[in-house]
Parts: structure tokens; C-alpha cells; sequence
């Protein structure tokens, strides 16, 4: 960047925590309205903040020392009281029928023009920094992955990747990638490459999929925000508001260049933006499930809400995307033993954990996370009955509800994963009343319907 700004120069992550806050009161406050639920939904999203920065520097300070534990516990402490007040908050809006009309303290072109300028100086940030090792630890290829699966294999170790990964389709980061191989590929023409030569090649493939990754799934989130705006709530500035909190939030600013953040938000802002579509909308909660398995819980609300039409083409969507990658896998496996456990991973079957984990349970008893588990799980039953009428307004404040519920639970820093539900929290404070967004007006009946209906009825 510094390149094309003259001493350009990266802000700290504090510096744009403290700006960023001031700009999101100053553009989105209700100066007039000063008591209005939207006000206090700003100071709930201004509250993440301070844990997530007080989990940063701990981490900067490689969380050895006994001060950057204690650091670390309280920014885990803190975005875990911050979630309940999320999940509370969520729970409680479908009961919230007066929403009134409170657009941005700017205009759609103002915030048009904010939003594409954070999105491209954060791209440029993703595309120029230097990428972690966990960040590209999925972009290898996959001939890689085998042989390191069947080398472990063979010296008798442990393939299981519960313990660094969790539960999830380890493959699903590969996708991408086909599209940058092709322009680092060696030539037929050049010259043997060494061994440093190809590790330094494989690596430069592994970050430039990260990048890709990364920056396909922010431009793929801002767009479906604006779309759902403009689409499902005729609110054209409502999306861009969205879009622009989004790339506001220093949580965004600090982990835009993570796919495990931002690829499943992705797939599931957009399974709001097709769901008029249940096979396409199946396919993409299908996908990511695949990808980090918590969307499985959301089975029983996306099913409730295609109950009275469109059912049959959500599940059949969302079993095609789920066998597609079985089978991918099973090809990439190399052996059914590696296969097996791979398959039990997607789907995280495997009992709870309770010893070496991760953010806030790394200090509590992991004990407790048996009855969070089980209430999560009771929560994402109950979404199957209530509330008994669903509308589009319930989809999206439920969705959010429950990928904020798996943050309680997460065994591998539960709670620092906000792009899980951040898209769907900003959606329901912005949104309309949706009353009348309903599977059997919205959806549209199936081909198979139809002739069915054609078929049935009697002839002139």
C-alpha cells in the first residue's frame, strides 16, 4: 500500500477500535431517538471490542507469561457476557413487531462510498501482510494432506484432527485454489526445482489460496448484506448500513485474512439471500455445514420455516452438497481407515471434550460445557415449534441466535469466531417488519407441483 499512498502506514488495532467506534456513533446513533433499541444495539456491537483487543495482545505476548493468561481470561470473560447479551437480545426480537423507519445519519451514496473504501484498503491489508501459519494451515494441497495422513498412518500416529481443527470438512478450503495453481505452475521448459524451491513454491500457493479465500468471502458477505436490503427488505440503505458496520468493526479489521472466520459466513449470508430458492439455499447451508459443521444445528429452524412448501428441496439440497463432499472425500482419502475418521470429524462425532481446550474453557471447568451443549442443543430442537408462524424476520434473528449459542460451547476459542453470526445480528437490527415473508407466499411452487396441480385439474 505504501506503494500507491504516499507513507502509507497500518493503523493499530486500538487506534481503530477507539475511531471506528466514534465513526459508527457519529454515522449510525440516533441523536433524536436518543433511548431507541437501535442506539443500544450499537453500544452491544461497540462492547465486542474490548475482548476481542484484550485476546489480541494476549496472544501477541504468546500467552506464556502469567499476566498475558490473565489477559487473555478477562477479553474471554468479557466476549462471553458480551454474547449473552446477544443471544438474549436475538431471542427476543421476533416478539419486536413496531420497527420503525431510523436510516443512517449520511446518505446511500456517503455510505456507498465509505463502505467500497474500508473494503478495499482492508483487501489491499489481506493481499500485501504476511500470512500466519494457521491461517494457510488448509491451503496445502491436497496430495500433501494425503501423504502427511498416510505417513502418520504408517509410523502408527494419531490422524485424528479433533484436537488442533475440531469438527469440520478439512478440504473445503481447497476449492478455491484451482484458479491460483494454474499461475504459478512450473513450466515443461524450467529446470528441475529443489527441494527449497518447492517447499517455497507450495507455500506461495498456500498464501495466495488464504488470500483468495479471504477476500472471495468479505466482497461475497458485503454484497449479499446490500442485496438482502435491497431484495427481501426493499431498504436499499438498510444493506449498505450492514455492509458498512461490517467493515467498520475492528473484529473485521483484525481477522479478515482467517478463512475459518469468514468462508462459512459467507455460504450462510447468502442461503439467506437465496432462500426463496430452497434447493440453492440448502445447498449453501449444506456446504457449511461441511465446512465447520456448527450450521448442522441449524437444520431444525431452516426446516420449520419450509415446513408448509419447499421442504422436500431444502433437504434434497442440502444432502447433495453434504454427499458431494463424502464422495470428494472418499477419493482424496487414500485408505478407509483415514476415510472413517475423516467422516466422523465432518460430522463431529466424537464425545465432548474436556481436557486441552481452548479460550475461555481453557480457565474454566470443562465440566460445565455438558449442560451449555445441552441446553444449545435443546435451543436449536425447540426452533422446530417456535415460534410457530416462521417469517424471514425469525430466520435470520434465529440463525444469529444460534451461532452465537455455539460460541458458549466452542472448544477451540469459542467466541473470537464473531463472523459467524455477525452478518445475521446486523440484519436483524436493520431489518423491517417481515410478518409477511413466508415460505408458502415467498417460495414458489416446485415444477413438479405444478404439473401436479396441471394434472389434477379438470379439463374445459
Amino acid at each position: 500500500m505504501s506503494d500507491i499512498l504516499f507513507h502509507y502506514e497500518r493503523v493499530s488495532p486500538t487506534s481503530w477500535a477507539y475511531f471506528s467506534s466514534f465513526l459508527m456513533l457519529a454515522l449510525f446513533f440516533k441523536f433524536n431517538r436518543v433511548f431507541s433499541i437501535r442506539n443500544v444495539d450499537l453500544f452491544l456491537l461497540i462492547a465486542l471490542a474490548p475482548g476481542l483487543l484484550l485476546v489480541q495482545y494476549s496472544y501477541d505476548a504468546d500467552g506464556i507469561s502469567e499476566n498475558a493468561l490473565e489477559i487473555q481470561q478477562l477479553g474471554f470473560q468479557w466476549l462471553f457476557a458480551v454474547g449473552i447479551l446477544f443471544l438474549i437480545r436475538l431471542l427476543i426480537d421476533p416478539a419486536m413487531t413496531r420497527r420503525p423507519l431510523l436510516d443512517p445519519n449520511i446518505n446511500a451514496s456517503g455510505l456507498t462510498f465509505l463502505a467500497s473504501s474500508i473494503l478495499f484498503f482492508l483487501m489491499a491489508n489481506v493481499v500485501t501482510g504476511r500470512v500466519a501459519p494457521n491461517d494457510a494451515a488448509h491451503a496445502l494441497p491436497a496430495a500433501e494432506l494425503k501423504a502427511k495422513a498416510q505417513q502418520a498412518e504408517e509410523d502408527d500416529s494419531s490422524t485424528d484432527t479433533f484436537d488442533t481443527e475440531g469438527p469440520g470438512y478439512w478440504l473445503i478450503y481447497l476449492l478455491p485454489r484451482v484458479s491460483t495453481q494454474t499461475v504459478i505452475v512450473q513450466s515443461e521448459d524450467a529446470p528441475p526445482e529443489t527441494t527449497a524451491e518447492k517447499e517455497q513454491r507450495q507455500q506461495r500457493i498456500g498464501e495466495i489460496t488464504t488470500r483468495v479465500v479471504a477476500i472471495s468471502s468479505h466482497v461475497l458477505i458485503v454484497v449479499g448484506l446490500v442485496l438482502i436490503g435491497l431484495w427481501h427488505f426493499d431498504n436499499l440503505i438498510a444493506g449498505i448500513a450492514c455492509a458498512t458496520i461490517y467493515l467498520l468493526l475492528p473484529y473485521t479489521a483484525r481477522w479478515c485474512g482467517d478463512p475459518k472466520h469468514c468462508l462459512p459466513a459467507a455460504l450462510l449470508v447468502w442461503s439467506i439471500v437465496m432462500y426463496r430458492r430452497p434447493m440453492v439455499a440448502g445447498l449453501l447451508i449444506g456446504l457449511a455445514s461441511g465446512t465447520n459443521y456448527y450450521p448442522f444445528f441449524l437444520l431444525s429452524l431452516w426446516c420449520s420455516f419450509y415446513w408448509e412448501r419447499g421442504i422436500k428441496r431444502f433437504l434434497a439440497g442440502f444432502f447433495i452438497a453434504i454427499g458431494v463432499l463424502i464422495i470428494t472425500m472418499a477419493f482424496t482419502a487414500g485408505s478407509p481407515d483415514l476415510f472413517l475418521a475423516q467422516l466422523m470429524q465432518m460430522f463431529g462425532i466424537r464425545w465432548p471434550r474436556l481436557a486441552h481446550l481452548q479460550g475461555i474453557w481453557r480457565f474454566w471447568d470443562p465440566a460445565y460445557r455438558i449442560p451449555i451443549l445441552i441446553a444449545f442443543i435443546a435451543l436449536s430442537i425447540s426452533f422446530a415449534a417456535w415460534p410457530g408462524r416462521k417469517n424471514l424476520g425469525v430466520l435470520i434473528s434465529c440463525t444469529a441466535a444460534l451461532m452465537v449459542g455455539v460460541q458458549f460451547w466452542h472448544a477451540h476459542g469459542g467466541g473470537m469466531y464473531v463472523a459467524w453470526y455477525l452478518p445475521f445480528l446486523l440484519l436483524t437490527i436493520y431489518r423491517p417488519n417481515l410478518d409477511d415473508r413466508i415460505a408458502a407466499t415467498m417460495v414458489s411452487e416446485s415444477w413438479w407441483e405444478q404439473r401436479r396441480r396441471a394434472r389434477l385439474a379438470p379439463s374445459r
